[in-house]
């Protein structure tokens, strides 16, 4: 392994802008959560190219980062021009709310949206058609090409490079995204749970992978018994298996208060999900620290 800026922040984007698709497939999160993300992982795909430049250049990674903000770019171009046609589960939300109203009040009911509004009937929206979700894996698509080629590059067991490489990539990218997916509530405080608990359950069945793969020898066992000196007296790896088993433990009781019917689960789920960013992140950028030759 290695600590390499530029990998760790295309590993952050590539992963992040996977789990995006993850989300923009089931057509219910409003379409400014996609630009969010968009904006936010083409920097970081542009830091990592400038990272690359300047500190560790790996011609093929470097490339692919330049790929994956252009895809980005793309894709958020793509969206910007569909936007009227939104999103097929916030229109049906808003109809089924609107009967709702209109059923209580035995009147007809509007959703707000201004007369002559295409989004209002989605004809215009039909016609104009909606943003593809597909094109979300274009970039990630692109990314995972200069993450096998950061791993190998790296040197090592090839095979342990590319599994930790990888599965950091997208357990960084679970973790950020769902911590962005909660703030989005405040935005969309109609929105199901069901985004939010994918995303964290993915983030659980990914935990195992993670840390499995940097226990894995020459790996952080190696560091907890002494046998690699971390030049902390060891300290790198309890402070390690802290933030394995603290992520761990903040999923578990993440997807617990998310069972909460209350609208400010969702707020303490948010605020767990930011606390498992920091200890994800250590769980992955420790071990690269500690293992590094």
């Amino acid at each position: 392994m290695r600590l390499d800026a530029a990998t760790v922040l295309l590993q952050w984007a590539v992963g992040g802008l996977f789990f995006l698709w993850v989300t923009t497939r089931r057509r219910e999160v409003g379409i400014g959560y996609g630009w969010l993300l968009r904006v936010t992982y083409a920097v970081l795909a542009g830091g990592s190219v400038a990272a690359g430049a300047l500190l560790c250049p790996v011609p093929v990674r470097d490339l692919a980062g330049l790929g994956v903000m252009l895809a980005s770019g793309w894709a958020l171009a793509v969206s910007v021009a569909r936007r009227r046609a939104g999103v097929a589960g916030e229109r049906a939300r808003q109809a089924r709310k609107a009967a709702r109203v209109e059923a209580m009040t035995g009147a007809t009911a509007t959703t707000g949206t201004p007369a002559g509004d295409e989004r209002d009937t989605g004809q215009g929206g039909e016609a104009a058609g909606e943003f593809p979700p597909a094109l979300d894996l274009v970039a990630p698509a692109i990314g995972v090409v200069g993450l096998v080629a950061a791993a190998l590059d790296a040197g090592g067991d090839p095979v342990l490079a590319l599994a930790r490489t990888l599965v950091g990539a997208a357990f960084l990218g679970a973790v950020t995204d769902a911590m962005l997916l909660g703030h989005w509530y405040l935005v969309q405080p109609g929105l199901a749970r069901g985004p939010l608990l994918e995303q964290v359950r993915l983030l659980t069945v990914l935990w195992p992978f993670e840390v499995g793969a940097l226990l894995v020898p020459t790996g952080m066992l190696a560091v907890l018994t002494g046998a690699i000196d971390d030049g902390y007296n060891g300290i790198l790896g309890w402070f390690w298996l802290a933030c394995a088993v603290g992520t761990l433990v903040l999923c578990v009781v993440t997807r617990a208060a998310l069972r909460e019917r209350y609208y400010s689960a969702v707020m303490a789920a948010t605020g767990l999900l930011y606390l498992a960013i920091v200890t994800a992140f250590g769980t992955d950028l420790v071990a690269r620290a500690a293992l590094a030759p």
